[in-house]
């Protein structure tokens, strides 16, 4: 990879990628009273990851049905990141 704007972008997913899994794991952790939101880092992060990450998974979660508890939503983004990802390398690749 000797272009750095196809590097810029592909670490820009990923590290999206890494805050939806820290969104998900984090929102396990008060559901079962891990950690509590009354900890100010705990809820500074929290609605960091939640600010973030909201956008994309309300427009997803808005074609998903209703699945009990079970949302689902993450893994379809984390999906549709690593799809994006392989379609920006394999178009960068077949033009160059």
């Amino acid at each position: 990879m000797s272009n750095p704007f196809l590097w810029l972008v592909l670490t820009v997913i990923d590290l999206y990628m890494w805050v939806v899994i820290i969104g998900v794991v984090l929102s396990w952790l008060v559901a079962f009273s891990v950690v509590n939101t009354s900890n100010r880092f705990v809820y500074m992060v929290g609605d960091i990851t939640h600010r973030l990450t909201e956008p994309a998974l309300g427009r997803i979660r808005r074609f998903l049905p209703n699945l009990g508890g079970i949302d689902i939503s993450p893994i379809v983004l984390i999906i549709g990141l690593i799809f994006l990802q392989r379609l920006i390398i394999w178009g960068f690749y077949e033009v160059g």
